[in-house]
């Protein structure tokens, strides 16, 4: 039987490896996908604590509130993204750190 032990596994994984790719890599869609990463173990770990301790629904509704942040938060960041590549044609992020007139 899955527990609440194997969820909390998982969502440590997957925050893990978001942390992992947000550091490590210098890609601005590469980044923007660990940030997905992160969000989405913290989804995992409001519906998981919302079923084993609770009978309520707030998790869920955590979670989804999650959703809905993550979607704003990816159309505003491609936008931003766009942007950069318009004036820099690059997506590096390293490179475009960098402020030029």
């Amino acid at each position: 039987m899955v527990g609440l032990n194997h969820f909390l596994v998982l969502s440590a994984i997957l925050f893990s490896l978001g942390v992992y790719v947000v550091v490590s890599r210098r890609n601005a869609v590469a980044i923007l996908m660990g940030v997905e990463l992160i969000l989405n173990s913290a989804s995992i770990n409001f519906v998981a604590f919302s079923h084993y301790t609770t009978s309520s629904m707030g998790g869920q509704m955590f979670a989804i509130f999650v959703i809905v942040l993550a979607a704003a938060e990816s159309v505003v960041a491609l936008a931003i993204v766009l942007s950069i590549y318009q004036q820099f044609r690059t997506i590096d992020a390293d490179e475009a750190s960098t402020l030029r007139e």
